[in-house]
């Protein structure tokens, strides 16, 4: 059967949109593994990383200024495009479809680019917060700036524990529900215009960090540049919200995550 004129315009709408997607993300993945603007890339910080089998001497990293900062924070907003942005497509699709199929069908493509703004800006967001703790935790001594890691096992035991917690918490299966089925929060909260595409976003974004943060976080235990981390996080984020009954997944990667953060919390006392 020949598609009718709805369901061209729909294809056309997530084709346009699946493509943006894909050169937004590729684009940041590629920011991130050149390191823009850092002392080092992030090939060479996975290279030096523990068990990579390097033998060069770590470098001690840039001293903090206003510059260094903003060179961090947009370090961690494109790292957090180049992780999250792909677990936001299933709603980026249902939103472009229900603006199709509404009174501003000429908009919808343009509508759901405001729409992946918003939610991008909620990770601006976490990422300002992220650069402050780097700079915190380096200020105390508790953080390595070469590797971009912490340096003190009790610390990283610590986060383990957190994210470990958390996967068991009501809130994370709260944000990880609305995650996986935003349809009705779509529908329900529905603006017209730009404004109502940014804010809609911005609150699909704060249900998505609500989700996520915890995890985010162990990229301090990991490596904040360390691609096998990234990798593996933005992996692990998109298979939770996509996989049907991922509440295993969930549960499973907490307990790991407990197992983890016990040890590292014993043998660095």
């Amino acid at each position: 059967m020949t598609p009718g004129p709805v369901e061209r315009l729909l294809r056309r709408d997530r084709s346009i949109v699946l493509v943006a997607v894909a050169v937004i993300v590729a684009l940041a993945g590629a920011y991130t593994v050149m390191g823009v603007g850092m002392d080092m890339s992030a090939l060479d910080v996975t290279r030096m990383a523990p068990g990579a089998g390097a033998g060069k001497a770590m470098p001690m990293g840039m001293a903090w200024s206003l510059s260094h900062g903003l060179l961090v924070f947009f370090m961690w907003w494109v790292m957090m495009i180049a992780m999250m942005t792909p677990s936001a497509a299933p709603a980026l699709l249902l939103y472009a479809a229900v603006k199709r199929l509404g009174t501003e069908r000429v908009q919808a493509t343009a509508l759901t680019l405001w729409f992946l703004l918003g939610y991008l800006f909620v990770w601006a967001a976490f990422s300002l917060l992220a650069t402050g703790l780097q700079w915190a935790l380096g200020q105390i001594g508790l953080m390595n700036d070469g590797l971009m890691r912490l340096n003190s096992r009790l610390s990283a035991g610590g986060i383990l524990l957190m994210a470990g917690l958390f996967q068991f918490s009501g809130l994370k299966d709260a944000c990880l529900s609305h995650c996986q089925s935003p349809a009705k929060f779509l529908t329900t909260h529905n603006r017209p215009g730009r404004g109502g595409a940014l804010r809609l976003g911005a609150y699909h974004g704060v249900y998505c960090l609500g989700c996520c943060w915890a995890l985010m976080a162990l990229l301090f235990v990991g490596g904040i540049m360390n691609l096998w981390w990234i990798v593996g996080l933005a992996f692990y984020v998109l298979a939770e919200k996509t996989l049907p009954h991922s509440r295993w997944l969930t549960r499973g990667t907490g307990a790991l995550l407990l197992g983890a953060g016990g040890y590292f919390a014993l043998t660095g006392l």
